[in-house]
């Protein structure tokens, strides 16, 4: 079975269930931390290199766009995706 599939039926075994605990939501989360956002990480970094290379015979705009915009776009929607998921992980007071 793929990591694909095995996410897929653990987010599916997780949404069945009715009352959504905190445990249930840290395991959710934790899940895609482990095995979502590392696919993610190669995917947008190898769209990025390939893109930083075409950008060397672009000009202009495209330039600036496949050099900068893109790859700083999509990195820091990756790393402000995993430090928002990594700092829900941390215990929390309830009063």
């Amino acid at each position: 079975m793929s990591k694909w599939t095995e996410i897929r039926d653990e987010v599916v075994k997780e949404l069945n269930i009715e009352n959504v605990t905190e445990e249930a939501k840290q395991r959710v989360t934790r899940t895609i931390l482990n095995e979502g956002i590392p696919f993610v990480e190669v995917v947008v970094d190898k769209f990025v290199g390939k893109t930083k290379e075409q950008a060397k015979t672009e000009s202009g705009w495209c330039y600036l766009r496949d050099a900068f915009v893109l790859p700083m776009v999509l990195q820091g929607a990756v790393w402000g995706i995993k430090l928002v998921l990594e700092k829900s992980l941390t215990p929390t007071v309830t009063k």
